[in-house]
């Protein structure tokens, strides 16, 4: 038995290692550019080793852009837009959950049904709103706000929220526990893998967001910009920095990459927290 199972290893390990170096390919790649002077990006054959300019890429890429500030920028509106949106989400989900009211599920389904609207069929009357009827274009609630009732956050905290066992809560109400404190100090606490795996996926939804932002954040003041609207203001009508591009998206890929290789067994555990209901 033990022998089929090792023998059922080694050709697993075949099978996957080189689809792990096809997956891993453009990322050293990525970073081998970001290290190369710009003449030699497009040299033949590829570089497959690192260079030396890596720094002077990045001052550039911090000359081009205030590439710097504009981290710190994403860094604030991704947590920003992550915190609220998980309360709300959670809220909402929660709701749908453990209450029964009219119109529940019709409510629910609506809820359900904007997941297959295209966001290029929304994106236009968002905008409208956001700048006639809000006016708050070139400020980062513009960038928080619209997107902060997530479709996919509430059916998500809903399945993790049906998973709680009924029990639980209909104890804590016989207690005398208030709806407030039963949602805040013992609903949440017991869904917290879900609420990380969530937090993860909204934080990197943010991070990596560019058209939104790109509308409603002025292109002349560059320090107030984020990241990835950063990076493509270096695409420009007679020059790309490229050197400078692959600088940038090193800076916003590895350490999410290496937080995600570290955080990946409790990621897993929350989505899979979210299938059970009980």
């Amino acid at each position: 038995m033990r022998r089929q199972q090792f023998i059922r290893s080694i050709w697993l390990h075949v099978f996957l290692v080189p689809l792990a170096l096809l997956w891993l390919a453009p990322l050293w790649l990525m970073f081998v550019f970001s290290t190369l002077p710009e003449r030699d990006i497009f040299s033949t054959p590829t570089p497959l080793l690192p260079g030396g300019d890596f720094f002077t890429n990045l001052q550039n890429l911090n000359a081009d852009t205030n590439f710097s500030r504009t981290l710190l920028n994403s860094i604030a509106v991704s947590l920003i837009y992550t915190v609220l949106s998980v309360l709300l989400t959670s809220l909402a989900g929660y709701a749908f959950a453990r209450f029964r009211f009219w119109g529940s599920t019709a409510l629910f389904t609506i809820v359900i049904a904007t997941l297959t609207i295209p966001y290029f069929v929304v994106v236009i009357p968002q905008y409208i709103l956001i700048a006639r009827e809000f006016k708050i274009t070139n400020t980062y609630w513009a960038v928080v706000l619209p997107a902060l009732a997530n479709s996919l956050g509430v059916f998500y905290m809903r399945q993790s929220f049906l998973s709680l066992p009924s029990s639980l809560l209909e104890a804590a109400r016989i207690d005398g526990a208030g709806e407030w404190r039963i949602f805040f100090q013992i609903a949440l606490p017991l869904v917290r893998p879900a609420m990380a795996a969530l937090s993860l996926i909204l934080f990197l939804t943010a991070w990596n967001d560019y058209l939104w932002p790109l509308l409603v954040l002025s292109p002349d003041n560059k320090a107030a910009l984020t990241a990835p609207v950063a990076l493509g203001s270096l695409i420009g009508l007679t020059r790309v920095s490229w050197g400078g591009i692959m600088v940038g998206a090193v800076l916003m890929t590895v350490p999410f990459l290496i937080l995600f290789i570290f955080l990946q067994r409790q990621f897993i555990a929350g989505i899979a927290a979210g299938g059970v209901k009980d």
